[in-house]
C-alpha cells in the first residue's frame, strides 16, 4: 500500500529566481576541484558550474514552499549546457529560477535552473538541475520544463574504473566549495534515513566524465540520471561509447544512467 504523501508543492512556484550572485574565478578554485577529481594537467574540468551554481541554490531551495521539505530532495537528473568554458580571471553572475515542477510516482520533481553569464552578459554556462522531493504531492497541474533524457544506448563498452576513496566526499566538499552535510556527517546522514555518507552526484558525474577521456574545450552539453547511492569506499566502473555512458557500481547496479555528453 502506498503510504500518503506528506506534503504538496504548488506549481504556482515555476517563475520564482534567487540571485543574481557574482562569483570572482581563480586559479585555486580551478585546480582545487580538479585535483579532487585526480585531474592533473587537462585545464578546466568540464563540470565546474557546479561549483559557482551552489550558492545560489540554497535562496532558490530556501523559499516557503520549499523550506522544510529540503531532508526530502534527491539530485535526480543534470543537464548542463557550456556555452564555454569558465576561465581564470572570470567574474560570473548566476541567477537561480524554478521552470519546472511535476507530480511523479515517487514525488515531486522541480526543475532549477541555473543561468551563469559573464562581466559582458555572455552566457558561459547554463544547468538544469531536477530535484525530487520523494514522497510529496504536488498541488496543481503540471507546469514548465522537464529534461530531456537520451534512452540507454545498448552498445556501450568498458571505458574505465573509478577508485572512490573513503575520504573523497570531504576532499570534493572543500574543493569544490559545496557544502551539504549529507556528505560528510554520518549523524547527518543516518538522520535522513542513510546508512552512511554518500558522494556527491556532481563527484561521481564528474568522475565518469573524465573516464570518456573527452577534451574539456570541445564539451557542449552534459546529460544523465543518478539511479543510484555510492558509498566510501567503492570502486565504479564507467560504459560508453564516444557519446552515451552508463556508471555502474560494485554490484553491477547502475548509479548514473542514460548518460551523454555532447562534443565538438
Amino acid at each position: 500500500m502506498r503510504r500518503a504523501p506528506i506534503a504538496s508543492i504548488p506549481s504556482a512556484i515555476v517563475g520564482s529566481a534567487a540571485g543574481p550572485i557574482e562569483h570572482d574565478i581563480d586559479s585555486r578554485w580551478l585546480m582545487a576541484y580538479s585535483a579532487a577529481l585526480n585531474e592533473m594537467g587537462r585545464g578546466v574540468h568540464p563540470l565546474f558550474p557546479v561549483c559557482y551554481e551552489w550558492p545560489v541554490s540554497l535562496p532558490i531551495r530556501q523559499i516557503p514552499q520549499l523550506r522544510e521539505l529540503f531532508p526530502l530532495l534527491v539530485h535526480a537528473e543534470h543537464d548542463l549546457r557550456l556555452h564555454r568554458l569558465p576561465r581564470e580571471g572570470d567574474r560570473l553572475a548566476t541567477r537561480a529560477s524554478i521552470v519546472g515542477v511535476q507530480k511523479r510516482k515517487p514525488g515531486a520533481s522541480v526543475v532549477f535552473r541555473f543561468e551563469t553569464l559573464d562581466a559582458k552578459g555572455k552566457p558561459v554556462s547554463t544547468t538544469d538541475f531536477g530535484a525530487l522531493y520523494r514522497g510529496v504531492d504536488v498541488e496543481g497541474p503540471d507546469r514548465g520544463a522537464t529534461i530531456e533524457l537520451p534512452q540507454a544506448a545498448a552498445n556501450m563498452k568498458p571505458t574505465g574504473t573509478i577508485d572512490v576513496g573513503a575520504n573523497l566526499a570531504h576532499v570534493y566538499t572543500e574543493c569544490a566549495r559545496i557544502f551539504n552535510p549529507i556528505h560528510t556527517d554520518v549523524a547527518h546522514a543516518k538522520a535522513a534515513g542513510l546508512p552512511d555518507i554518500i558522494l556527491h552526484g556532481t563527484a561521481t558525474l564528474a568522475l565518469s566524465v573524465s573516464c570518456l577521456k573527452i577534451d574539456p574545450a570541445r564539451v557542449r552539453r552534459v546529460r544523465c540520471r543518478f539511479t543510484g547511492m555510492v558509498f566510501m569506499p567503492s570502486r565504479l566502473e564507467v560504459f560508453g561509447n564516444g557519446t552515451d555512458f552508463e556508471t555502474r557500481g560494485p554490484k553491477g547496479e547502475a548509479v548514473i544512467s542514460r548518460g551523454r555528453i555532447d562534443h565538438d
